[in-house]
C-alpha cells in the first residue's frame, strides 16, 4: 500500500511538471508564425535517428520571406552519434536547384522560400530536411537579448567592424547613432547584447565568408547555453517570437523543448559545408561561387552526423 501511495505522488509531480513544461511551450509557440509546407507536412521530424531543422536567418526587416538568405545553419539532433551538429552552409555554392537553373544555394531561397531551399539542399547534399525556423535581422537581436545576451572572445579587429555594422542597424531601427558601440580599445571575452551579437554574427571581412558563418554559430552556441534560464524566467521573456516563423507544429516544438535534459548529454559540434579541401572557387555565368565536390560533403555528413562508415 505504501509503496502504491509513493509511486502515485512520484505519478502525479511528474504529470505537474509535464503539464507546466507544456504550457510553457505552448506559450512561447503560439508568439510564432506557423506556416504550412505541403510538400513536406507529412514528412517526419526525425528519420534515421536523426532530427533535421534548418535554421535560416535573412535579411529582411520584417515577418515573411521577403529578403536573401543570409544564413543557412543546418542543425541535426543524432541519436546515431549522440550530437547535435551545426552545419553552416555556404551560400554562394553553386548548386543544383529544382526546376530553375543552377545557381547560387541562397538563390532557392529567393525563388522559392523555405520550401525550395530545403528541396535544393536535400536534392544536392542527399540529406532529408523538412522543418526549418526562420528568423530577421530583428528577431535574432531579440532572441539574443531574451537570453540575457552572450559573451564570446572578441578581437580588437572584430570591435571595430561590430561598431561598423552597427551604423546600419541602428539607422534602421531609428536609434541614435552610435548606440550600443562598444569601446574601440576592447578584446577578449565581451558580453555583447542582441544588436552587437547581430553585428557580430554579419562580418564577413574577417576570414571571408567561412569566418562569417563560424562566428555565426558561435552566437548560437552560446545561446543554447542559456536555454535553461529561458525555461526558468519564461514569464520575463518579451515578446520577440513575433518575427520567427516555422513550420514545425505545436506538438513538435513541444516535444523538441522537452528533449532539453537529454540533450544535454549530446556533444556539440560545428562546422561547414563544403568541407575544407573539397571545393574551388570559380566562375560561372559571370557569377563568383563556390565549385562543391557534393560526393566527399555528402559523405562527410552520413559519417560526422549519421553514423555511417565510409563506402
Amino acid at each position: 500500500m505504501k509503496l502504491r501511495k509513493f509511486l502515485f505522488k512520484v505519478f502525479l509531480i511528474l504529470a505537474v511538471v509535464v503539464g507546466i513544461w507544456c504550457l510553457a511551450a505552448g506559450y512561447l509557440y503560439k508568439k510564432m508564425n506557423y506556416k504550412v509546407v505541403f510538400a513536406v507536412s507529412g514528412e517526419p521530424l526525425k528519420a534515421e535517428g536523426v532530427t533535421n531543422i534548418l535554421l535560416i536567418g535573412n535579411d529582411s526587416r520584417t515577418a515573411g520571406e521577403d529578403g536573401r538568405s543570409d544564413a543557412m545553419i543546418l542543425l541535426s539532433i543524432s541519436d546515431k552519434t549522440k550530437t547535435i551538429h551545426m552545419t553552416s552552409l555556404l551560400r554562394d555554392m553553386y548548386v543544383d536547384i529544382p526546376g530553375y537553373d543552377g545557381n547560387r544555394l541562397n538563390a532557392a531561397y529567393s525563388f522559392g522560400g523555405a520550401e525550395l531551399l530545403m528541396e535544393t539542399i536535400e536534392a544536392n547534399f542527399d540529406v532529408e530536411v523538412n522543418r526549418f525556423v526562420q528568423v530577421n535581422f530583428q528577431a535574432f537581436a531579440d532572441v539574443v537579448d531574451a537570453v540575457g545576451g552572450v559573451n564570446l572572445e572578441v578581437t580588437n579587429e572584430e570591435v571595430l567592424l561590430i561598431n561598423g555594422y552597427l551604423d546600419e542597424y541602428n539607422m534602421l531601427e531609428n536609434r541614435p547613432h552610435g548606440t550600443d558601440y562598444l569601446a574601440t580599445n576592447l578584446q577578449g571575452v565581451i558580453h555583447l547584447n542582441g544588436p552587437q551579437a547581430l553585428a557580430y554574427c554579419r562580418n564577413r571581412y574577417i576570414g571571408t565568408d567561412f569566418g562569417r558563418t563560424e562566428r555565426q554559430r558561435k552566437v548560437l552556441s552560446a545561446m543554447v547555453k542559456r536555454a535553461p534560464w529561458v525555461v526558468a524566467h519564461i514569464d520575463k521573456v518579451p515578446d520577440v517570437f513575433e518575427n520567427v516563423t516555422t513550420n514545425l507544429s505545436q506538438a513538435e516544438f513541444t516535444w523538441l523543448t522537452a528533449q532539453v535534459v537529454k540533450l544535454a548529454g549530446y556533444e556539440m559540434v560545428q562546422g561547414s559545408i563544403p568541407q575544407e579541401g573539397t571545393y574551388s572557387n570559380a566562375n560561372i555565368r559571370g557569377m563568383s561561387v563556390l565549385d562543391v565536390d557534393f560526393k566527399a560533403n555528402n559523405q562527410y555528413i552520413r559519417e560526422k552526423i549519421y553514423g555511417q562508415s565510409a563506402q
